[in-house]
C-alpha cells in the first residue's frame, strides 16, 4: 500500500537514536520484523530508505527507530531527525519475509540498528505469552527502557559491545519450535550466523535481515 501518513510523536531513545511515531492508515497490515519504504524531499530531491518496525505491530499507530550518525548522516537521515509532530512523510509497504509468526519460543540476534525489530519482536512474542531471547550488540546501545521492560516480564536479554558467541550459545536451544532471528549491518550478520554455526543451530534456518 502507498500513502501519507502524519508524524505523532518523536523521541530520543539513546545515542544518536531517535524513534518516530506515526498515524497508521487503516489498511496498514504489517508485522512486527517486516520493513516499510519511507519518501521524503529534500532540497527538491527525492530520497526514499526503508525501516525496519520497531513497534509490536500496527494499531492506530506505528514505529521506526532510526540511527543518527552526525558524521555519516546523509540529507534524508538529517530529514527524519527534524521530523515533529504533525508532519508528514509517504510510506509505502509493508515488505519482508522474516517476520514474526507467532512462533513459541523465538531468538533475536540484534546489531546495532537491528535493536529497532528487536524490541517490536519481543514484545509480539511476550504480549502471546511465548518465551523470547534478545541478543544485542552495540557501541552505544538504544532502547534501554524497552530493554529493561521485557527483562522484567520474562524475557533473556543480553546487551553486549563485544564477543557475541557465548551469548548465542546460551540462548538458542536448536529446538524443532525455536525460530532465530538476525538483524543488523554485513558484519554482525556474518559475526552471528557463525555463532549459530558453532552453536550446533543451522543458520539457513534463521530469519535474517542484512541492513547493508
Amino acid at each position: 500500500m502507498d500513502a501519507t501518513v502524519a508524524v505523532t510523536a518523536v523521541r530520543d531513545v539513546g545515542p544518536r537514536t531517535i524513534a518516530i511515531e506515526f498515524e497508521a492508515p487503516a489498511d496498514l497490515d504489517a508485522e512486527p520484523g517486516q520493513f516499510l519504504k519511507l519518501v521524503g524531499t529534500v532540497d527538491g530531491e527525492e530520497y526514499s530508505r526503508f525501516y525496519t518496525l520497531s513497534s509490536p505491530g500496527v494499531d492506530d499507530t506505528f514505529e521506526i527507530t532510526v540511527g543518527i550518525d552526525p558524521e555519516e548522516a546523509g540529507p534524508f537521515s538529517e530529514f527524519l531527525a527534524d521530523l515533529a509532530a504533525g508532519d508528514t512523510v509517504d510510506i509505502s509497504g509493508p515488505f519482508g519475509r522474516n517476520f514474526y509468526e507467532g512462533e513459541s519460543r523465538v531468538v533475536v540476534l540484534a546489531g546495532g540498528p537491528g535493536v529497532g525489530p528487536a524490541v517490536g519482536i519481543g514484545e509480539a512474542v511476550v504480549a502471546d505469552g511465548n518465551d523470547v531471547a534478545v541478543v544485542y550488540r552495540a557501541d552505544a546501545p538504544a532502547h534501554a527502557e524497552r530493554l529493561d521492560a521485557l527483562e522484567a516480564a520474562g524475557a533473556s536479554v543480553v546487551v553486549t559491545d563485544g564477543d557475541i558467541d557465548g551469548h548465542v550459545a546460551a540462548a538458542v536451544t536448536g529446538a524443532a519450535d525455536e525460530q532465530v532471528f538476525v538483524y543488523g549491518f554485513e558484519g554482525f550478520i556474518e559475526d552471528a550466523t557463525a555463532a549459530l554455526d558453532g552453536a550446533g543451530v543451522d543458520p539457513d534456518d534463521a530469519k535474517v535481515e542484512n541492513f547493508g
